[in-house]
């Protein structure tokens, strides 16, 4: 791996550590994670393959990507306090977040390291033709990771406004209508 890919990788774990403290809900929770990501898709992906089973490998590290981001923001806790949202992640959250990032970079360091022959095999045995399959795949598992993650914090930040949540003070308004509060789902 790369200083870069270490530097990207490192810096979207610590997204979520940095979470572990509560911290307001703004929009730099949404647009640092994105960027992140939009950097890392602009650098890395450079086609989507599709001959073989390449499409079945993308898709499915896709789906893994969205089921942990939804499960990561469904556990990401959001409440109200002095007319701002508060946002930590939750244990679950942390734990998942740290689970799909890291088994991306484990098997980055695995391949460089002695897998890549065991990779070679598994990709001829189930029709992945190219190598960029797997960075696809990997990259795609990422951004979408992050982005349903960040898309299910901001959904259950909108629903509570769409129940009639009460504002806490006018100057407090522009905030709660921007991202309103949502039940705890922490565990």
């Amino acid at each position: 791996m790369t200083t870069t890919e270490w530097i990207t990788d490192i810096a979207l774990v610590l997204i979520v550590f940095r979470q572990l403290r509560e911290g307001r809900l703004d929009r730099r929770t949404f647009l640092i994670p994105l960027g992140i990501v939009a950097v890392v898709a602009y650098s890395y992906l450079d086609s989507v393959p599709t001959a073989g089973n390449d499409l079945v490998l993308i898709a499915a590290l896709t789906a893994v990507g969205a089921a942990l981001g939804v499960a990561g923001g469904v556990y990401t806790r959001i409440r109200p306090l002095d007319g701002h949202l508060m946002i930590k992640a939750g244990a679950v959250s942390a734990v998942l977040w740290v689970l799909g990032m890291g088994a991306r970079m484990g098997f980055q360091v695995w391949v460089e390291h002695g897998g890549a022959d065991d990779v070679a095999r598994f990709s001829i045995d189930h029709h992945i033709t190219s190598d960029q399959a797997w960075v696809a795949a990997f990259v795609l598992m990422a951004v979408t990771e992050v982005v349903t993650r960040v898309a299910t914090i901001y959904v259950r930040s909108r629903a509570r406004a769409a129940t009639g949540a009460p504002a806490a003070s006018a100057a407090s308004a522009a905030s709660a209508a921007s991202a309103a509060p949502v039940l705890d789902r922490t565990a």
